[in-house]
């Protein structure tokens, strides 16, 4: 009987049987496994481990030798018998002037440091030495095929009603029914406060605007009669030989009806990229880097820009900025203009450098954006940031269409055409006003200049326009927010992580908690922004949407306890089981939320809203912050303002009366350069050696500088 084989024996016959030949099956060495109890590494655990630091470390090594040396020398040159012993130490925390090295008295006094500060209307450059900053419109003008008034069938702005025969309406009905409705609701809430502060109030203001507004004529004036004649850019009649583009000022005067044509292209608006008026990307980062490069080399002086690499630059950015923002700069300032070293500051600091205050809120009212930040001991505090999408231009636009909806002589203003923009700037600036002493039935007049047209004089009265329209700061909804998100992330996508692809782009409480207070279908919302217009956007007023923060205290008495406990610090320890907002809970919004809903919120609210986030329910924080608000920018020079917005807060949260104190800048400082006067004085300090991005670093490690050499998390 055969017994059965095993299966070895199968294998051997069948020659499958593997064989030992006591060779090793690869060449490399093998690598042990890692006991998993105790392992230890020290990579990037030091300072000298990283580029940067260690960049920084060895020159100020070199430059304390260099300073031994240079002793020595004047020790032997002196043929001292007995010289005294010198110790060598490093201070890790000395400056470069301080460490007896540097590049001289120039870079103390900032004469090779170039300032910037850019913004969606003006631009301001100049050096860290000089007093003031060079201001310059942030506009580029570009031959087109027709100019920005002329684009979409010459629709006007403020948008007005067409009726079906392609007429305009009447005054009154100009605009729409609701805000007509709304324009008289605010008329007579106006009207009662006056009466119970015991203003005098005549019952026919109205009519008395309307029926001379609309039976006055004009005046012509002959060129040669006008002692304020505008000088207009002047284009070759060859279109050849006209420029490609210009920039500055000399845009804006260029006339509406050249040949060729020229259309304005504003490449920042309301602190973002403008996507809407670009086809690509590229050409609307080579806008921004000519207008900086013309300002530069004609304000400053400074034409050839291989002299540049003896500079450094000082470029001011916003609280709550886009990272795709921050690296194309760097990239712009040490590519294309090659300045040797670039170091960033944000917008709040810079203003609590320039206005000398340590603790402050800060309320910056541009002219598309206003934004508010806390700022304590040079740092600005994260989830305090708040960025609202409304400023001064939306003040200009809105008295524009109250005026025109009282009969306003000038009823074919459009503030598209060039001329009409600049002189709506003019009536803003110089009849608005928030008191309510100077509240009557005023006359005022202004001058119309035209190019190839005559002066025209225009004769006009106002009533209650001048304060209804800068009040729109506390009642955003009067303002136009249709277009504003159009064009959103069409060009520009959202910044990413590189491993795991979720968004990095700076948030804050603050904001996530307005975004929330707006749209409170926010956190389980999912949607997309395509650039389409289709955004989830609420322009109720919102006060009547949902309480804010603050309104957890007790307004008649001195907060207490209606927050709760500060919650103990370290990590992983729990906050209070109501307190979601306060720690942060809403910073969990998706990206695409955050970019399809406009933070459009009341100011004062928003102020609050800030404070809360940045004190962190600490009591003596929120009472140091209501004392330190200090509102700068172009938005808020509106005669009154300050006064308002502090009688408002008081009114809104009576138990913290006596701590609200709204402050300016100090030393008679103009409100629009604070930020950039705060970024000059950053720049001379020798202690900010830190913050500066060499050319050799940035060469070898490029935007991952960002996270070592920024003074906040990048």
């Amino acid at each position: 009987m055969v017994g059965k084989k095993s299966g070895k024996a199968l294998l051997r016959e069948e020659g499958l049987e593997r064989t030992d030949n006591n060779m090793d099956l690869t060449a490399w060495p093998t690598v042990t496994m890692i006991n998993q109890k105790n392992y230890y590494t020290e990579y990037l655990k030091r300072d000298d481990q990283i580029l940067p630091l260690r960049l920084l470390l060895e020159e100020r090594r070199n430059r304390l030798t260099a300073s031994a040396k240079d002793r020595d020398r004047a020790l032997a040159r002196a043929k001292s018998n007995e010289p005294p012993d010198i110790e060598m130490e490093i201070d890790e925390d000395a400056g470069i002037d301080e460490l007896g090295g540097g590049s001289g008295d120039q870079d103390a006094s900032g004469m090779k440091v170039i300032v910037i500060h850019p913004g969606s209307q003006n631009l301001r450059v100049g050096l860290a030495s000089d007093p003031l900053p060079k201001t310059v419109p942030m506009v580029i003008a570009r031959k087109w095929k027709c100019n920005e008034s002329e684009e979409f069938g010459g629709e006007p702005k403020p948008k007005r009603i067409r009726l079906d025969d392609e007429s305009t309406p009447e005054p009154e009905k100009m605009f729409g029914p609701e805000f007509g409705s709304q324009y008289n609701a605010m008329c007579a809430e106006l009207k009662i406060h006056m009466r119970a502060n015991k203003r005098r109030v005549l019952p026919n203001s109205k009519e008395l605007v309307v029926n001379y507004n609309s039976r006055t004529p004009h005046e012509e004036i002959s060129e040669h009669n006008d002692p304020m004649r505008i000088d207009w850019t002047e284009i070759a009649k060859n279109p050849n030989e006209a420029p490609d583009y210009i920039t500055g000022k000399e845009a804006l005067r260029i006339p509406d009806d050249s040949v060729p044509r020229y259309k304005l292209f504003w490449p920042l608006q309301r602190g973002w990229y403008n996507e809407h008026d670009y086809r690509n990307k590229t050409l609307l980062f080579e806008d921004i880097s000519i207008i900086i490069e013309d300002a530069i080399k004609q304000q400053l002086n400074l034409q050839k820009k291989k002299d540049w690499a003896q500079y450094g630059c000082v470029f001011v950015i916003p609280d709550l900025y886009e990272r795709q923002y921050v690296i194309q700069i760097l990239e712009m300032l040490m590519r294309d203009f090659g300045f040797g070293r670039v170091c960033f500051i944000q917008e709040s600091l810079a203003a609590t450098f320039g206005a000398g205050y340590v603790l402050a809120c800060v309320v910056d009212i541009g002219a598309q954006k206003t934004s508010i930040c806390c700022v304590e001991e040079g740092m600005c505090i994260e989830n305090s940031r708040v960025n609202l999408k409304f400023g001064g231009a939306d003040v200009t636009d809105v008295f524009m269409k109250m005026m025109l909806y009282d009969h306003f002589p000038y009823a074919d203003i459009n503030l598209k055409r060039r001329y009409d923009y600049l002189l709506a700037e003019e009536l803003k600036i110089k009849y608005c006003t928030m008191n309510e002493t100077d509240i009557s039935v005023q006359f005022c007049e202004f001058h119309l200049r035209a190019p190839n047209q005559k002066t025209r004089k225009y004769l006009f009265k106002t009533y209650d326009e001048v304060i209804l329209a800068p009040r729109g700061f506390f009642d955003p909804s009067i303002f136009d927010h249709s277009d504003k998100l159009r064009g959103r992330r069409k060009l520009i996508g959202r910044s990413e992580d590189l491993y795991d692809g979720s968004p990095n782009d700076p948030t804050s409480a603050a904001q996530s908690a307005i975004i929330k207070m707006i749209n409170p279908q926010a956190d389980g919302q999912e949607s997309s922004s395509n650039g389409d217009t289709n955004h989830a956007f609420a322009t109720s007023t919102p006060s009547r949407l949902l309480t804010t923060l603050f309104d957890r205290f007790n307004d008649s008495d001195m907060p207490n306890s209606a927050l709760g406990s500060p919650a103990p610090e370290g990590d992983g320890t729990p906050g209070p089981a109501n307190d979601g907002l306060l720690n942060g809970t809403l910073n969990t919004l998706g990206s695409s939320v955050r970019d399809d809903v406009l933070p459009v919120y009341a100011l004062d609210d928003a102020i609050f809203t800030s404070i809360t986030h940045g004190a962190r329910s600490d009591e003596k924080k929120t009472h140091d912050f209501l004392g330190a608000v200090m509102v700068i920018g172009g938005g808020s020079q509106i005669p009154g303002f300050h006064t308002f917005l502090e009688e408002r807060m008081k009114h809104r949260k009576p138990g913290y009366m006596k701590h609200i104190t709204i402050g300016t800048a100090p030393r008679e400082l103009d409100p629009q350069g604070v930020m950039w006067k705060g970024a000059s004085v950053f720049g001379k300090l020798s202690g900010t050696n830190d913050s500066w991005i060499g050319r050799m670093e940035y060469d070898r490690l490029g935007a991952r500088l960002l996270a070592y050499k920024c003074m906040w998390s990048f």
